[in-house]
């Protein structure tokens, strides 16, 4: 396997080493990377630090409204944990490197389980607006693949296996806690495009037709990053609109931003809870 290019692995070891040298005892186990509306959640967190992206030489400011560009250290009942208040996106026309690096950081730094989340198109007629999807498995079609190169992490296999990326017990008890506490938690299937458009009508019939419920643009590289180096892997969708052509409203970013705020309180109490029971 062939090691990272020592430009990145230096932009790499530099990163670790700011972020143990001010974390020290502190660091984290779990991480999550949050998409369009979630960065909220972590209202009701105890944060314990945060920095901005800038101030780590191996991440860089999302363009995307909405995305704050903090990394955050949370104190949990049981450890700490990392939250990127917003995420790079392959429509932002950095490449790839920009999306990998936030997982590649995560995993060096001793995290083994990634929460990720953002914000979809309802497909299927068992979602509703405001619905909270896990991905219970994805389709990718961003014409394009994260994995592509020379091995940029020397953990990862030249062909990843992808029979279960998202994992069954985090999806339990995701489930568990969701029908205790009387939350609309779904499960689906998430395909990803590259956007940064949304779909025609025409599109979504046809994505339709093979096994799509939610759509968007993010997610599916990072966990194939993730799930190629081990990491057990969440995905969570927050329905913040219905897909082009289900319904008579035109689509917009502002639309996505506000109705997932609307969702925000469930939001906010399920990922309270996972970073709680997570070990």
């Amino acid at each position: 396997m062939n090691k990272p290019s020592l430009q990145n692995e230096d932009i790499l070891r530099q990163s670790l080493e700011h972020l143990n040298k001010r974390w020290r005892s502190k660091l984290p186990t779990t991480a999550m990377i949050c998409g369009s509306g979630w960065g909220e959640i972590t209202a009701h967190l105890k944060v314990v630090d945060g920095i901005p992206f800038k101030e780590i030489k191996c991440l860089s400011d999302t363009t995307v409204d909405g995305h704050t560009s903090n990394l955050l250290l949370i104190e949990t009942k049981i450890g700490y944990a990392m939250i990127y208040q917003g995420r790079r996106h392959y429509y932002e026309g950095v490449g790839w490197g920009t999306v990998r690096m936030p997982v590649i950081l995560a995993k060096e730094i001793g995290c083994d389980t990634l929460i990720l989340t953002n914000a979809a198109g309802g497909i299927s007629d068992f979602l509703n607006v405001g619905d909270i999807m896990m991905i219970e498995d994805h389709i990718n079609l961003m014409n394009g693949n994260p994995l592509i190169g020379e091995g940029f992490h020397p953990q990862i296999p030249r062909f990843p296996d992808q029979t279960e990326i998202y994992n069954k017990e985090l999806i339990y008890l995701a489930e568990k806690f969701a029908s205790k506490m009387q939350i609309s938690l779904k499960k689906g299937v998430y395909l990803a495009l590259m956007g940064p458009a949304f779909e025609t009508p025409a599109e979504i019939r046809a994505f339709q037709t093979i096994g799509a419920d939610a759509i968007g643009m993010s997610t599916a590289p990072e966990a194939m990053i993730a799930n190629a180096l081990s990491m057990k892997v969440l995905g969570l969708s927050c329905i913040s609109n219905k897909a082009a052509g289900l319904s008579d409203s035109l689509l917009s970013h502002e639309e996505v931003a506000e109705n997932t705020t609307a969702s925000l309180p469930s939001m906010q109490k399920l990922i309270e809870y996972l970073l709680n029971e997570i070990e």
